[in-house]
């Protein structure tokens, strides 16, 4: 991993492509159990039905810009012109993430959906409803529980991120390899 890509992804780089990826599950396919073989094609189909929804939303968000710009309505200061825009780039965005994260499953790198993904895809879905929301229109009881959502999930996020920083480093270092959590723990005290 390099510093100028900090989450790991590649962009950019040849090893991340779809036909590599493609050519890796047929390296391994004879190497997979039944199981991980179930696990690849159902990765694969929804890889692709979550690219085709990517791309409906891609044309149907570049159709409605195109509009918006062609009839001359796209005011960025209008709040709701503002909140449908913003709430459909939101939704390819998070398509998108999630997509990524089969690909993981794809290339080996992951085992299923990991948690941390999860969780940083309801934040975005919670973002995105935050955009899209008409404070004016909705219960401040709907808008406290929102927000406590969004608190709760921040907080999962930051335990599963440092459980997941304080693993790699014991595996960098070598501390704790081989052991259980008990042992490790009364290895510390």
């Amino acid at each position: 991993m390099t510093t100028g890509d900090p989450d790991g992804r590649g962009a950019g780089k040849a090893a991340g492509t779809s036909a590599d990826t493609l050519r890796k599950v047929r390296m391994a396919w004879p190497s997979l159990t039944l199981y991980q073989r179930f696990e690849e094609v159902v990765a694969l189909v929804l890889t692709a039905l979550i690219a085709l929804v990517v791309v409906a939303a891609m044309i149907n968000l570049c159709h409605r810009i195109g509009a918006l710009l062609i009839f001359g309505l796209l005011d960025p200061a209008e709040h709701s012109v503002f909140q449908a825009v913003f709430g459909m780039i939101f939704t390819v965005l998070i398509a998108l993430e999630f997509n990524h994260t089969i690909l993981g499953v794809l290339q080996r790198r992951d085992s299923i959906v990991q948690v941390r993904t999860v969780v940083l895809i309801a934040l975005l879905a919670l973002a995105r409803k935050f955009i899209v929301l008409d404070a004016t229109k909705v219960e401040p009881l709907t808008i406290l529980g929102l927000a406590a959502a969004v608190l709760a999930l921040g907080a999962v996020y930051w335990l599963v991120r440092d459980q997941d920083r304080k693993e790699r480093g014991e595996a960098e270092t070598g501390i704790g390899a081989g052991l259980s959590c008990q042992a490790r723990r009364q290895a510390a005290s």
